[in-house]
């Protein structure tokens, strides 16, 4: 990440399954913080109801919010929480009880919303204030103006759409127009869009979704930062935020999107201390 240009970045848990695996991933999370990248961690434990409780989603919400999440919260192990309704998980109805009781713990919420298909998810992240819906490929009319009216950051993710082969992209022209906060991120999880370069997912966000490059760099940095609760601190060059700067091999940022696949990032620094430089390429001797 750090050769492609990635300063800052979110993980989230939720392939653990179980409270031993959950929290390993959130402890190794907090270690990686500031080694070298800002890691922001997101409790996602809830997509797969573990066998255990098969049948019985709501005892095992009642444990997650009396037992695991306020644990999490004690060692501060998540700055969010994040849902994602699914056949193999919580209905919306349940997701709804369970983001209302992480805002109670006092966790930021994000929402796998609109992801498979439109289920309201949307409509339920502005409702409860979550800074960001992510995916939303099944956001309708009525998703984009409720986003376009709210705080809650539009993340898409142009990458888990393109690897699978899917047919339908987030509707990113209609939420810029709207007046909607777009933001981009890279989805890198297992079984889902294995890219962890932000140049790639902003040649897909113009390629695919129709952004313009500047469109897609300000999703890529200063609206990344909003949907992270940062951009007071990185995500724009202004006086006052942290030196995360990246160099690109590049005349013009409109050939960001224009070389994809292609990493043109020359220097990477963190707080004003370089942690990637472009080595030389070595000729062979003659």
């Amino acid at each position: 990440m750090i050769r492609h240009g990635t300063t800052t970045v979110e993980g989230k848990s939720g392939c653990g399954l179980d409270q031993t695996g959950e929290l390993k991933i959130l402890r190794v999370l907090a270690a990686l913080r500031q080694r070298p990248l800002d890691v922001l961690a997101t409790y996602l434990g809830t997509q797969v109801i573990p066998l255990e409780y098969s049948g019985r989603a709501d005892d095992y919400l009642e444990w997650v919010h009396t037992q695991l999440m306020p644990k999490i919260r004690r060692r501060r192990l998540a700055r969010f929480v994040d849902a994602c309704p699914g056949p193999d998980g919580l209905t919306v109805d349940q997701t709804r009880r369970h983001l209302t009781a992480a805002r109670g713990l006092g966790f930021l919420l994000k929402v796998h919303a609109e992801q498979s298909g439109h289920d309201g998810t949307a409509r339920l992240a502005v409702e409860l204030g979550a800074v960001s819906a992510d995916h939303l490929a099944y956001a309708d009319e009525d998703d984009v103006v409720r986003l376009a009216a709210s705080s809650t950051i539009a993340t898409l993710l142009p990458g888990a759409a393109y690897q699978p082969g899917a047919d339908r992209f987030p509707p990113a022209r209609a939420l810029i127009e709207a007046g909607a906060a777009v933001a981009l991120a890279t989805d890198f999880i297992p079984g889902g869009a294995s890219t962890h370069s932000m140049q790639m997912v902003a040649a897909l966000a113009c390629s695919e979704m129709r952004l313009t490059p500047a469109e897609a760099v300000s999703a890529a940095t200063i609206n990344g930062a909003h949907a992270l609760g940062l951009a007071d601190r990185v995500g724009s060059l202004e006086a006052g935020k942290q030196a995360d700067l990246i160099v690109l091999d590049a005349p013009d940022y409109r050939e960001i999107p224009y070389h994809f696949g292609v990493n043109l990032v020359a220097m990477t620094l963190k707080e004003g201390e370089v942690l990637y430089q472009q080595g030389e390429v070595k000729w062979p001797a003659d």
